[in-house]
């Protein structure tokens, strides 16, 4: 599924190719379970995505920039 989301860092919209199901976005939206219990073959950088919208490339940015 093709996630899009706006990066709270940047405020840049990116998006995302994710192993995820409708079903599975719907359940995290609500805000009852852990991330990591919805979707937990998805790595770190991806939960971080859905969770802010940041990507990998925006992380090396910034951590090239302190």
């Amino acid at each position: 599924m093709l996630v899009k989301k706006q990066s709270i860092m940047s405020g840049k919209v990116n998006e995302m190719e994710l192993d995820i199901t409708q079903e599975q976005l719907d359940r995290y939206l609500e805000g009852r379970e852990l991330i990591q219990d919805i979707f937990p073959h998805l790595n770190a950088s991806e939960r971080e995505f859905l969770m802010t919208g940041i990507t990998g490339e925006e992380w090396d940015l910034a951590c090239l920039n302190i």
